[in-house]
């Protein structure tokens, strides 16, 4: 099979049902033209999923094609280690590859030291101490500016991807772009002209979530969204993050009219994809972080030769299926250590069998357990280990505000076995738990050395080395008692 180009958009916190050609959201139907005409030309996975909700585990298990259980990479501090296994490595022996934007992030240590203290001790924080309190990603406004060009810094890796197209000659080697965009991430910043992409009146509220499920309402307090749900509030957000998506979406359109102005488009795939989704203020909660559908589903589509055009595949796939599609893709061997399954059989009309289900999970910053999740189906079971389960039927009940657990146990239990026959949860459990005890307690002899100096979140203006006033950047308002529980559980081995 003659190898062909391959361009990989990635986005940062893109809600996979935030597009146009999806038909979820009336306040989206022209705001993606670029993405829409991608999926008319290609295949619509419209039930796709990231692995776990938080940056620097998705990219991990993307770029491996494992699972966070399998790679061990248990949050935004716990990625990959140096050596391991990415196709962006792999792909180097055959094709002219170029990275752009984010590309560090699937590794461990990439982060604050707020991630590796939360990673690390969410679980004790029994009194819910904000983790997010001055995070800056709660901040949103509106520039006055109509300029197109307004998050600058996507565009300029936008300008580079061109020029390598551009630059790109028939003998050369097949060519792997990957451009991963800081949109759409919070802060929520958009400008006017992309703002009036988005009529207003289209513009929704989400309901009021009162499930009060544990999980939820540690995350609340956790994440400690300082700005309130007056509906101006919550529709002008959402508003916001709906013209950043907008404006990604015009990045594409660049790309691809590069594409096919170098006579490259029946050489080439494109695949549109996402790390995770962004709540946007449903349930009552910003950023990502949770395995609820705004937060955990992602983009999936791919155009290029061979795949059908105009295909709408709703069975739900996965970012693990990512490294086995794109060695396919490649003609490079996949690999044993695989966990997910190459979708191109599925986007060139092959089959219309596959695994049938996606699988996550989530064990970092701002939540106080281990969650996994089970899509199949209409059917989503999230299971909290210490916390009840809950199953919703995404069908009828898009928002996830009518738990089933009770009223269908049967269902509950066919999704729980096939969960269970893939992860031995208990064994899981203990390995992230290990680690924990054994992160914290190297940062803490280290960091009551004075060898850090932290200079995020609540600590911008104020750099410290300061064990105590390190711990209070991570949770506000640590004590003595918090203390002294972490020490007994550092004891409990």
């Amino acid at each position: 099979m003659k190898r062909c180009n391959i361009i990989q958009f990635h986005a940062e916190s893109w809600d996979g049902r935030m597009l146009g050609c999806q038909g979820l959201h009336p306040a989206m139907a022209q705001a993606t033209p670029n993405i829409d005409r991608l999926a008319a030309q290609g295949t619509l996975f419209q039930n796709a999923y990231c692995t776990n909700p938080i940056c620097c585990p998705s990219r991990a298990n993307m770029l491996s094609g494992t699972y966070t259980h399998t790679s061990e990479t248990w949050g935004n501090f716990k990625g990959l280690e140096t050596g391991m296994w990415t196709y962006h490595a792999a792909l180097n022996q055959d094709h002219d590859v170029l990275l752009l934007g984010k590309h560090m992030d699937h590794l461990s240590g990439k982060h604050s030291v707020m991630n590796r203290v939360a990673d690390c001790l969410e679980p004790l924080n029994t009194a819910g101490y904000p983790v997010m309190d001055a995070d800056p990603a709660q901040q949103y406004h509106v520039d006055s500016g109509r300029e197109r060009r307004f998050h600058e810094k996507d565009w300029r890796n936008c300008d580079d991807a061109v020029a390598f197209i551009r630059a790109h000659k028939p003998d050369d080697r097949p060519f792997f772009i990957s451009l991963n965009t800081s949109l759409v991430h919070a802060a929520f910043r958009t400008n006017q002209h992309w703002l009036d992409h988005i009529p207003e009146a289209l513009v929704d509220v989400p309901p009021l979530d009162e499930t009060n499920h544990p999980a939820d309402v540690y995350q609340r307090k956790s994440k400690a969204w300082r700005n309130g749900f007056d509906d101006e509030t919550v529709r002008l957000v959402r508003r916001i993050y709906f013209a950043m998506c907008a404006e990604a979406d015009a990045i594409v359109g660049d790309i691809v009219a590069a594409v096919e102005e170098a006579g490259l488009a029946d050489d080439t795939v494109i695949i549109i994809s996402s790390d995770h989704g962004e709540l946007a203020l449903e349930h009552q909660q910003y950023y990502k972080m949770s395995l609820l559908e705004a937060s955990a589903r992602v983009m999936c589509i791919m155009k290029g030769p061979g795949i059908v055009a105009g295909q709408r595949i709703e069975t739900p796939v996965s970012l693990v299926d990512m490294a086995p599609t794109i060695c396919d893709l490649a003609g490079m061997a996949p690999r044993d250590s695989f966990d997910g399954e190459s979708l191109l059989p599925l986007a060139k009309g092959k089959t219309d069998t596959s695994r049938g289900w996606a699988l996550a999970n989530y064990a970092g910053v701002t939540t106080n357990t281990m969650s996994w999740m089970l899509r199949q189906g209409d059917y989503k079971l999230i299971v909290h280990e210490g916390y009840p389960s809950r199953l919703f039927n995404l069908r009828d009940d898009p928002g996830e505000l009518h738990d089933l657990m009770d009223a269908e146990p049967e269902k509950a239990a066919m999704l729980l076995a096939i969960l269970d026959g893939e992860v031995d949860r208990e064994a899981a459990v203990a390995v992230w738990t290990e680690w924990r005890r054994h992160q914290f307690a190297q940062f803490q002899r280290q960091a009551k050395r004075g060898l850090y100096y932290d200079r995020s979140y609540s600590l911008a203006n104020a750099p410290s080395s300061d064990y105590q006033a390190l711990m209070n950047n991570t949770f506000t308002g640590w004590n003595e008692d918090d203390e002294r529980r972490v020490t007994e559980w550092l004891a409990n081995r």
